[in-house]
């Protein structure tokens, strides 16, 4: 049970972000996003990498190493949103392949089991498909469950994000914040 609620989770997730980068006008890939120092297209190239790890981690057993640089720099060519769409499909494939969640996966920090990553998978396309909204104008507003799966999934850990480099410090919410807003600011975001 626990296993088909995490992958219908990580299916909403990239039908979330999925939504957003089809609605991107040839006018805003090159718009700035929440993230510093990100357009648009280096958004969604970011997403799109990590999803074409996701068959050769989940499904194939490869590490990191092994994999080496393949996905490094602009991987979404000419055609983004068609890239997105077969990276997305890959990833969704693999993760709900036979027994893909009770596996071990070899990440960069060392081996994890295949449903936390997945999990933190989630949670990564959750706080995107926000920025991605937030940079094109679409709408912000994320699935409830979604946000709630994602706020179980990164507090544990929030306070090492920052210390990583790669999030913001988090902002203070308003006083009456929604979960969403209150997910968004743990991770450094101004909503």
């Amino acid at each position: 049970m626990a296993h088909r609620t995490l992958l219908a989770r990580h299916a909403e997730a990239l039908d979330a972000f999925t939504d957003r980068v089809h609605k991107v006008a040839a006018d805003q890939w090159d718009a700035a996003t929440p993230c510093t120092d990100w357009t648009v297209r280096d958004l969604v190239n970011h997403l799109t990498a990590e999803q074409l790890w996701v068959p050769h981690l989940v499904r194939d057993g490869a590490t990191i190493a092994s994999v080496g640089t393949a996905y490094d720099g602009d991987v979404l060519g000419d055609d983004p949103v068609a890239t997105w769409d077969e990276a997305a499909d890959a990833a969704r494939a693999a993760f709900a392949g036979p027994g893909a969640l009770d596996g071990t996966v070899h990440l960069s920090y060392g081996p994890s089991p295949a449903a936390h990553y997945c999990g933190q998978m989630v949670t990564d396309l959750v706080v995107h498909a926000w920025d991605l909204a937030r940079a094109i104008g679409a709408d912000e507003q994320l699935p409830r469950p979604l946000v709630d799966f994602a706020v179980r999934e990164v507090s544990p850990y929030a306070a090492d994000l920052t210390k990583s480099g790669l999030f913001a410090h988090p902002v203070e919410p308003p006083p009456n914040a929604d979960v969403q807003t209150k997910l968004l600011c743990l991770l450094g975001r101004r909503p």
